[in-house]
């Protein structure tokens, strides 16, 4: 049978980025204006996405771990965070992905009492280099016919440090780091290698590679090739964070091809 859309009073099972939330439809509809509100508005809810053992769950590409505050939001109409919560613009980008007008003018004001990130001091330096190897595999090029065939595979490391652990918190999530995976620190580590043409999918998975992908605001999806990507990325957060460049290494002239680059805010 074809899956039915929820009715109202029955329970709705989303799967946000991976984790599984259960609500309600007036839970989700209580701001009409905002998206929630109009994908599960009465009568225009698409039907759910079929999960294991026969359960349906709607499927949204967004921050698992944050949706937790969005829905709690829902639920009590007021703010609740935790006690030193620290991805305040985390949840300030998925509210406004969701539309939820009340929410975002509620992190307003609590930024307003705490004071912005911005007059606060901190410290931020990210470093990325690379490796190249050549890598050799057999390629088939017939039947019964193989050939020795060679490719160079550039390996990145990048170290993020940063003592602002709200702009920290909006890196991970960018970057994609698991959640659990070193929170509470003030760094973390990153390490990818594009596939190069004319390498195989299956001895690039072989040799335990992964690529690196950024998450834009609307959920897109985008592949870091190298060090100007990944610098890229880490300016365009620093700067969204009142950052100023402070020293960039080695050519201050080549910023997107430097090795290591140093911010500040005061």
């Amino acid at each position: 049978m074809p899956s039915q859309a929820p009715s109202f009073g029955g329970p709705v099972t989303l799967n946000v980025g991976g984790t599984l939330y259960a609500t309600t439809l007036e839970t989700l509809t209580r701001f009409p204006d905002s998206m929630l509100g109009a994908m599960f508005r009465e009568g225009a809810a698409l039907p759910p996405n079929s999960g294991s053992q026969g359960s349906n769950y709607y499927f949204i590409d967004r921050d698992g771990k944050a949706f937790r505050h969005i829905l709690n939001f829902l639920r009590l109409g007021c703010l609740d965070l935790p006690r030193g919560y620290g991805e305040t613009a985390l949840l300030r980008a998925e509210a406004d992905f969701y539309q939820i007008q009340p929410l975002l003018e509620a992190l307003r004001e609590l930024e307003v009492t705490q004071g912005t990130e911005v007059i606060t001091a901190a410290l931020f330096h990210a470093d990325v280099d690379a490796t190249p190897r050549l890598v050799h595999f057999s390629a088939r090029r017939g039947p019964h016919h193989y050939e020795l065939s060679a490719a160079r595979v550039d390996t990145f490391r990048a170290n993020i440090f940063c003592t602002d652990p709200i702009c920290l918190g909006v890196l991970r999530a960018r970057f994609g780091v698991a959640e659990g995976e070193g929170e509470g620190s003030p760094h973390f580590h990153l390490e990818w290698a594009p596939c190069p043409e004319g390498l195989p999918e299956v001895e690039y998975r072989r040799l335990g590679l992964q690529q690196l992908w950024v998450v834009g605001e609307a959920g897109e999806k985008r592949e870091v090739v190298g060090t100007s990507g990944f610098l890229e990325e880490v300016l365009q957060v620093a700067l969204e964070h009142g950052f100023r460049l402070d020293s960039v290494f080695p050519d201050p002239e080549d910023l997107l091809n430097s090795r290591s680059l140093r911010f500040v805010r005061h």
